[in-house]
């Protein structure tokens, strides 16, 4: 541990060695020179290059926005704070569309510029040496809903029926709405305040504090946070352990609260399935809207207008795969959607359903078709990330089960959240850990099932209980 030294009179620091009331005392040794290097422009992640920043690892977001329904306008005050991993000459933060007012780094203005389509290159007044945690403050403002998205599971900004607006994208979000270094491979806590005019209710991630702020002390990846802006219904409550249960349902959604009153139940089911829970807090938003999907955010995931029953345990089953235990590359996106797409089986399996038999039945469906089996569980391309994940995937999943037996593969639903809890895995760290559990060859078996592309030949197809 390193400790500030005082004394009652400080001694000549230009000297190596002075006597001070008879003690000897030696200076320290000067600090070595910077060698200030810009912070890269991507994560590295080889799917979307541009995506997140180096250079540095965030450590917290404490964003504070004021949104106003009627216009559309929200203004932004953002502080990142972060750690350099090298000396610092300049870094990139994350922002999409926005204009920024300022920027601020440890109280002192930054030059800044913008770059490509989302990058804001900040130079600092004096660089930051290895190892210092300081802090970026960005001032910022516009309509987030005019910038534009990809499409699909990126949703962007947009505005609900009731006038006010949300935001779910994946695996792009926060950047439309907050600085940020968006890849989920550099986690951070996250805090909201957010100042809205009165009748309307903000609900985000984490735990509820004063009107308008919510506190994720937990590592989040940044497109697991949220904000929800609306006339809600807010239902709050605890489950057996304390932990804090939020749920927010908005006009026309009020019948999801029939599904929404189940979260106890069902989290006390994948509990015993995966172990603790690993979140702060738990709820839900329920949306009025027909978004093409439902999304995990983290502690309260973000439902869609369909959702059902299904839905509520693939959401929650993402707590702790791909929201505790996040992926690394996008490549492998396979650890967040199997699992929880799985995990609805599981639920069918607690409700009395004969899982072989649902195995065998999908299985003489799909048979015959080659795009179904062509699709990649791990390594698919970027742009394909969500095609086999959420159907052929179970499938994969329920064969692994069945290859290995259910006594390991219990120890796997528990080992896996359990060794990477709140960090970042890797699909190789996974097949390492499915080798020890089970004590089997199985790189035949994950070549076939998910990096292959055709029908599994029937040893693989068919394994353990699966054969008869």
């Amino acid at each position: 541990m390193r400790r500030r030294l005082t004394a009652l009179a400080v001694c000549a620091a230009a000297v190596l060695a002075v006597v001070c009331g008879g003690d000897a005392v030696t200076a320290a040794p000067p600090s070595p020179p910077m060698h200030p290097v810009p912070g890269a422009s991507g994560a590295g992640d080889p799917y979307y290059p541009d995506d997140g920043n180096g250079g540095y690892d965030a450590l917290g977001y404490q964003v504070d926005v004021k949104y106003d329904p009627p216009s559309g306008h929200l203004d932004g005050d953002t502080t990142v704070t972060a750690r350099a991993t090298h000396d610092l000459g300049r870094f990139d933060l994350d922002l999409r569309g926005l204009d920024v007012h300022g920027v601020e780094v440890d109280g002192k203005p930054a030059k800044f510029r913008r770059e490509k389509a989302f990058e804001l290159v900040v130079t600092p007044p004096e660089p930051i040496r290895a190892g210092t945690t300081f802090r970026t403050r960005v001032r910022y403002g516009g309509d987030p809903a005019k910038t534009p998205h990809d499409g699909g599971s990126e949703n962007g900004w947009r505005h609900s029926a009731d006038g006010g607006a949300y935001m779910v994208g994946e695996p792009h979000s926060a950047a439309f709405w907050y600085p940020v270094n968006e890849t989920p491979r550099d986690k951070a806590t996250f805090t909201l305040t957010a100042h809205v005019p009165a009748g309307w209710t903000v609900v985000s991630n984490g735990r509820e504090g004063p009107p308008g702020t919510w506190t994720e002390p937990n590592p989040v990846a940044s497109y697991l946070t949220t904000i929800t802006i609306g006339k809600f219904g807010v239902d709050r409550s605890t489950l057996p352990d304390g932990t804090p249960v939020v749920s927010a349902y908005a006009p026309g959604a009020e019948a999801r609260r029939a599904i929404g009153d189940r979260l106890p139940e069902v989290l006390g089911f994948l509990t015993g399935k995966f172990g603790p829970y690993p979140q702060s807090a738990a709820g839900g938003i329920y949306l009025n809207e027909n978004v093409p999907f439902s999304l995990e955010s983290q502690t309260r995931p973000t439902y869609a207008k369909w959702a059902d029953l299904p839905t509520l345990v693939h959401e929650n089953a993402h707590q702790w795969f791909g929201d505790s235990v996040s992926l690394t590359n996008w490549s492998d996106i396979c650890l967040n959607e199997c699992f929880a797409s799985y995990s609805q089986w599981l639920w069918a399996e607690r409700e009395g359903q004969n899982l072989d038999d649902r195995y065998r039945a999908a299985i003489e469906i799909t048979h015959a078709s080659t795009d179904f089996w062509g699709q990649k569980l791990v390594g698919m391309g970027q742009g394909h990330e969500f095609e086999g994940v959420y159907n052929k995937g179970i499938l994969a999943m329920h064969a692994l089960r069945r290859e290995i037996g259910d006594p390991a593969f219990a120890k796997l639903l528990h080992d896996w959240p359990a060794r990477y809890r709140h960090g970042n895995a890797t699909w190789p760290a996974f097949e390492a850990m499915v080798t020890r559990i089970s004590g089997k060859n199985l790189r035949a078996f994950f070549d076939t099932w998910f990096r292959g592309t055709k029908l599994p030949a029937d040893a693989d197809l068919f394994p353990g209980s699966l054969r008869s």
